[in-house]
């Protein structure tokens, strides 16, 4: 990026958010160097822009007058590069994906097949972890974009996808498995397998807004040993919907008396300042 506009991006991030330290964060420069950078633009243009306490920084006057021209540089500087991607017809890239195995397993391969018939030569990088972990990578600039369960991050932008129910699991010929509805105090009478997602406590959460103890025996973050578990007969669990398509383990699935729903979405730092490939992956998404 040409080093002028890096120093207008410091100057209207900065005044964006009041910090030296959050336009760093967003920009991935160091503090100092975004301060360096508008210490630069002061000294060339002879003005002072900003008003530094340790309260934050705001504008001066003159950084009033100048900060609109400033933002409009930025804007024209992403229309621009969003045109050369367009000339060049997204030829080669990277997309970066945070994702968690029901994901990986039940819509990306679609996704990535549909959005690789139009763009043969993007190249994909996923990473799988759970939801804690997926929203420091896409801060951290790790990845371009995540799956995650919402609401997450507030720093984060965020695309709704879709409701996912959570039924729950029982072994083959247990006597639960003959009622249409499963209630959750019958799940707490039975040895349960807890399935948790790192910071993500969602199916403890369930048992907790109804008042409700399940009798825990084993914790993992992996979907697939819950579903071992409970096929040998160790358990009974509660799983999201989505895992539970093309089971390879002799289990059922019933629903819950209570319907409860975990919302799927997409994060990313900033749209606006996504990738046009980023971009065009989202658009995917919509219609997967």
């Amino acid at each position: 990026m040409d080093m002028n506009i890096q120093k207008f991006m410091a100057f209207v991030k900065t005044v964006e958010y009041g910090s030296f330290t959050k336009a760093a964060e967003i920009l991935n420069y160091s503090q100092s160097g975004i301060s360096r950078m508008i210490n630069d633009l002061e000294k060339d243009w002879k003005i002072t822009l900003l008003e530094r306490s340790k309260a934050g920084v705001r504008l001066t006057s003159d950084g009033v007058k100048l900060l609109p021209y400033a933002k409009s540089v930025c804007k024209e500087y992403e229309k621009l590069l969003t045109q050369v991607d367009e000339i060049n017809g997204l030829q080669s890239g990277l997309i970066r994906i945070g994702t968690f195995s029901s994901v990986a397993a039940h819509w990306l391969p679609n996704i990535i097949k549909a959005f690789q018939d139009d763009y043969p030569n993007i190249d994909y990088e996923l990473l799988l972890g759970e939801y804690s972990e997926i929203e420091e990578w896409i801060l951290e600039g790790r990845v371009d974009c995540g799956f995650l369960c919402l609401p997450t991050h507030n720093g984060l932008e965020t695309v709704f996808l879709e409701q996912d129910k959570f039924l729950a699991v029982l072994p083959e010929n247990h006597p639960l498995a003959k009622l249409e509805r499963i209630p959750l105090s019958a799940l707490c009478s039975e040895p349960f397998m807890l399935l948790e997602k790192g910071k993500k406590t969602e199916i403890s959460e369930i048992f907790e807004r109804c008042g409700l103890t399940p009798n825990t025996h084993f914790t993992t973050i992996d979907d697939y040993a819950v579903m071992s578990m409970v096929e040998s007969g160790l358990g009974v669990s509660i799983l999201p919907q989505l895992i539970l398509k093309r089971v390879p383990y002799r289990i059922v699935t019933k629903e819950l008396d209570v319907p409860v729903y975990r919302n799927i979405g997409l994060a990313l730092r900033n749209k606006q300042t996504a990738s046009l490939a980023v971009k065009r992956f989202i658009e995917y998404l919509k219609y997967r």
